[in-house]
């Protein structure tokens, strides 16, 4: 799994919005994490259609989880923006796994998987919180 472009932004963006608690306008999600204004306003857009946020307008208005950041794993944010048809190849050779001589597939493959379970399993709110140093021993 690659992530585009518009995935980081998209995975700043609802970060920034959980760490807030309210919400947030556009503007200060651009401002806090350096996505250019309209390009962000575009993706917020997706995500609040795509069911990740909720949106309202007015002097109290923004942007905020449509679910608790419990419930919401990193796949459903980037998932929006995944390439249709499948992952793209390292190389840059199409889909992954269309073209059997990829010298990169068989030892990209186990990676994918396990970025895939990483972001199939990881919910914003594990992301909230710093890790247990006892993890890194």
């Amino acid at each position: 799994m690659l992530l585009s472009q518009t995935s980081e932004y998209a995975l700043r963006a609802v970060l920034h919005i959980a760490s807030r608690g309210r919400p947030v306008t556009v503007g200060e999600i651009a401002e806090a994490t350096g996505v250019p204004h309209n390009y962000l306003s575009k993706t917020l857009h997706h995500l609040a259609r795509s069911g990740v946020l909720a949106s309202a307008r007015g002097p109290a208005g923004g942007f905020k989880l449509a679910v608790p950041a419990g419930a919401l794993t990193l796949h459903e944010v980037v998932s929006p923006f995944a390439v249709p048809n499948g992952q793209r190849c390292l190389l840059g050779r199409g889909v992954c796994g269309e073209v059997p001589d990829c010298p990169a597939h068989v030892r990209w493959s186990p990676v994918g998987r396990q970025l895939r379970e990483f972001f199939a399993t990881t919910t914003v709110a594990d992301l909230m919180s710093p890790p247990s140093p006892t993890i890194w021993r």
